[in-house]
């Protein structure tokens, strides 16, 4: 025991000393299990990260299209809105307003060739995909419309069809519409691609989808892609040779459109069917 007188020949033995200051009246080194615990620390919890600032902006924009409709959204509100989806964490107005600035409209927007609208900052290939689907479904949407309908009675809703299909094409597009007996739809086909000023047609290859549809007449639709729909000498040209390829067959040319970016000429209305 601690204190006792030891025997002759041993060492005294001795309670160990407590320094002032220590918490053990032994000593720890780095292989102790007490000296390896670390300190405890105390963490205050953290703040609730705040919301983007473009998460109310969101939400007000939503609200109005709900409350009031489209009509009280401007262009690149809408878009903007449309944006949403395929950016969610993002704010779309500043890629809607670009997107406006580069092509004027919302109409050539969509037209625009992916390739264009990779161009704009912040427009990858998601919202050039997502913009390409929309014009496919506006297009779809108004052929569907006036398949059910006399075109010849629905003039206004002809020219806004292919003025959205065809209007910001960048290369020029010969398409003919082919019609039954009671001048409804019975086919939208595109006869040929060219390039910027002209695109070749065939009048032959004309008259012969005529007779493969059962086609009464045929509407001619092209468009300019300078955005001036004036006829050219060649384009009076080409549509006498369709004129009497298909009259050949009874097939009656009803008329010939020509599509710019702002306005479109009929040949019949010009005197020229």
């Amino acid at each position: 025991m601690a204190g006792r007188e030891s025997k002759a020949g041993e060492p005294k033995q001795t309670s160990p000393r407590v320094e002032d200051g220590e918490l053990f009246p032994f000593k720890t080194d780095a292989l102790s299990p007490i000296a390896a615990v670390p300190p405890l620390k105390i963490t205050k919890p953290r703040a609730k990260a705040a919301k983007p600032h473009y998460h109310e902006h969101r939400s007000r924009l939503r609200d109005r299209f709900d409350e009031a409709g489209p009509g009280a959204l401007s262009d690149y509100e809408l878009l903007e809105l449309f944006l949403f989806r395929t950016i969610p964490r993002q704010d779309t107005k500043p890629l809607a307003k670009a997107l406006l600035a580069k092509f004027g409209t919302l109409a050539a927007v969509l037209a625009a060739p992916v390739q264009r609208i990779a161009e704009v900052s912040g427009a990858g290939p998601a919202v050039a995909a997502d913009l390409k689907t929309a014009q496919a479904l506006f297009e779809r949407a108004s052929k569907g419309e006036f398949k059910q309908r006399t075109i010849i009675s629905s003039w206004s809703q002809l020219v806004n069809y292919c003025r959205l299909a065809m209007a910001h094409e960048p290369r020029e597009q010969f398409r003919v519409l082919f019609l039954d007996v009671k001048n409804q739809l019975i086919a939208d086909e595109v006869m040929n691609h060219g390039t910027i000023d002209h695109a070749p047609v065939y009048p032959r290859e004309i008259a012969r989808r005529a007779l493969e549809l059962a086609a009464a007449a045929v509407i001619l639709v092209h468009n300019h892609p300078s955005g001036d729909p004036k006829p050219s000498a060649a384009d009076i040209a080409i549509t006498r040779e369709i004129v009497d390829a298909t009259s050949s067959i009874s097939v009656k040319v009803h008329d010939h459109l020509i599509i710019g970016r702002e306005r479109v000429e009929s040949f019949r209305s010009l005197g020229l069917l």
